[in-house]
């Protein structure tokens, strides 16, 4: 009988743990380690070294000893400008990909995570004997997008899983709690891990565990704080910052410092230099004066996370601690001040997430626990339109999987394909969100314009993935399409999109109505022009003069822009049109009866009615 376990990947140490009889527990490795850091190093041959060793830097030098890489899952590198000088070891890539060159090989932030994965794997089933072990519940930070999820699930493959669902962190946490053995709850989560921060609202009612909001910022964790550091025991000798050793050596070293500082007062670095020796004393009180900005960036997401979900902190039932960053006095005291209430933090939060992985595993194993997970997707989902705006299907915080569906046509008469643009984000135009995916489908018959039938839909399964099928209903002709993003076209960061949706909401707004009432106009104006022509030698004079003055004032109306002048410019276009459209109907009906077939009288009522304003 095969065993799912449950995983926690981590930026700076990885977990497994799998369901015993009497809850939860981490799987330790051969010397009763539970953390496995999350470094892999290669020697001189190319073979590579996981965990301890790796990170310890017994295996091989800086340059060839790589960490944090689960920072670079799914993304692109110009995504990183600015961040990565405290890193020992050398990045390639582009706005697509990051890669790692060790010797004559590159590997990319997927493959080094299935190392880790593998050795993992190799644990548990050391430790678990007789089972078999192929199945894994693998966990991902919430703000995780759907390309770092994909690459998740993708190195979990790779490490020869089969990775049966991709889980938010902050609800791993609080199954590992047992919050979901309460009736009903609030609970908040927050998660400072080595990488990256996260919060998320949950609501527990009738066994059901819904996510109700989440926000956070990708590019903030332990590892900003190692930076901070690092730099300023480097402040007197920036020229080391540039030899990977050294770096490597100091970093370390403040990565310690850091720790230590959670439980005393003062901490001595020192170190032999080739500059000199390096010998300082960190207090507390400094050591917090320094990562305050960061402290403080983390709370903003927090109240962005209780205002999505309609609360205010006095709502909030029980606060979780996630991550190793959790346990700075700093980060617990200000949490409390937020929230007004002691955060739970009885269980190592380097442990927390890698046990509620397992609870969840067990669940989907047919365990006995009884837990409905209700997940949201953190940014709204849509496709671009004509005149570049966005469409949105999904909206942001909708639970998740979800499915949504829109019909759509085409704008050109004689198309045979359509192009699919699929964008993520909460701005009204497309070129202000993030760029997710560009398919075309093809091969549908040509067509006059809006005959067309496109039926879009997207669907988000359980794991955040996303689904895109683009259907042509009178043709039949479908194209779908698994959403692999294009790394590194607009920051992924949730909480800036955000932001920017708020500052700019109202100018957005405006410009979308405007495009929009200018789209609607290119596609009447020609119609309109065309009909005006063809009646002046069946209508008299006279009769034409509202329709000449509605079509006047909806190009005066275009030119100006103003798109509220424009609607009142077409809706009286549509009533100037309206009798002439009709005796132009009652004139093809009448040719149409004259010695024909009613399936062809019925073609040539539906062209006329098509041609119609």
């Amino acid at each position: 009988m095969g065993k799912v376990i449950g995983i926690d990947l981590g930026t700076t140490n990885s977990l497994v743990a799998w369901m015993t009889p009497q809850g939860p527990q981490i799987v330790p490795d051969n010397e009763g380690r539970a953390l496995l850091p999350s470094c892999v190093a290669f020697d001189e041959q190319g073979k590579p070294q996981v965990g301890r060793l790796a990170r310890q830097g017994a295996v091989a030098g800086p340059e060839r000893t790589f960490f944090s890489f689960k920072r670079f899952m799914g993304r692109g590198l110009t995504e990183f400008a600015g961040e990565l000088g405290y890193m020992p070891y050398p990045i390639e890539g582009d706005e697509r990909t990051v890669r790692f060159p060790a010797g004559s090989k590159e590997y990319s932030p997927v493959q080094l995570s299935a190392m880790v994965l593998a050795t993992l794997k190799r644990r548990a089933e050391r430790y678990l004997g007789e089972f078999i072990l192929n199945e894994a519940v693998i966990t991902v930070p919430a703000y995780f997008n759907d390309a770092q999820r994909q690459a998740t699930k993708d190195a979990g493959e790779m490490a020869g899983l089969d990775v049966l669902r991709i889980l938010n962190e902050p609800t791993a946490a609080a199954l590992a709690y047992g919050l979901d053995q309460r009736k009903t709850g609030t609970i908040a989560v927050y998660d400072l891990g080595g990488g990256t921060f996260d919060v998320s609202v949950l609501r527990l009612e009738g066994g059901v565990f819904q996510v109700l909001a989440t926000a956070g910022d990708n590019q903030l964790g332990g590892d900003n704080i190692d930076d901070l550091l690092t730099a300023a025991l480097l402040s007197e000798t920036p020229e080391l910052i540039q030899d990977r050793n050294w770096l490597n050596q100091v970093r370390n070293l403040a990565e310690a410092a850091k720790k230590d500082l959670s439980t005393q007062e003062t901490v001595r670095v020192i170190l032999d230099l080739p500059t000199g020796p390096l010998d300082r004393t960190i207090r507390r009180e400094d050591f917090e004066t320094l990562i305050t900005p960061l402290v403080e960036r983390t709370l903003k997401p927090c109240t962005q996370a209780l205002q999505d979900a309609g609360l205010t902190p006095g709502d909030i039932d029980e606060v979780v601690l996630v991550g190793g960053s959790t346990r700075i006095p700093l980060v617990k005291r200000r949490v409390a001040e937020l929230f007004g209430r002691t955060p739970h933090d009885e269980l190592n939060p380097d442990e927390v997430v890698a046990l509620g992985a397992a609870v969840q595993a067990d669940v989907l194993a047919g365990g006995t626990r009884d837990v409905l997970l209700l997940d949201v997707t953190p940014l709204s989902l849509g496709i671009e339109t004509l005149g570049g705006v966005m469409a949105r299907l999904i909206d942001r915080n909708s639970t998740i999987p979800c499915q949504a569906r829109e019909t759509f046509t085409t704008a050109v008469d004689g198309q045979t394909g359509i192009e699919v643009h699929v964008l993520q984000g909460e701005r009204e135009l497309a070129q202000d969100n993030r760029s997710l995916e560009r398919f075309t489908l093809k091969g549908f018959p040509p067509m006059p314009a809006g005959l067309p039938k496109v039926e879009v839909t997207f669907l988000i399964d359980a794991n955040g993935i996303l689904n895109v099928t683009a259907h042509e209903l009178r043709s039949g002709v479908e194209t779908t399409v698994e959403v692999r993003p294009s790394y590194g076209v607009v920051d992924a960061q949730v909480e800036q999109m955000l932001e920017d949706a708020f500052i700019h909401g109202e100018e957005d707004l405006q410009q979308r109505q405007r495009i929009e009432a200018q789209v609607e106009a290119d596609r009447r104006l020609p119609k309109a022009e065309e009909l005006l022509v063809e009646m002046q030698s069946q209508v008299p004079e006279a009769d034409l003069i509202p329709f000449s003055t509605a079509l006047t004032e909806l190009q005066t109306s275009y030119a100006g822009g103003n798109y509220k002048a424009i609607n009142a410019a077409l809706e009286a276009l549509e009533a100037a049109a309206q009798p002439l459209v009709e005796l132009r109907m009652n004139q093809s009906v009448q040719q149409a009866l004259q010695n024909t077939k009613l399936d062809e009288v019925l073609a040539k009522v539906e062209q006329a009615r098509r041609e119609g304003l």
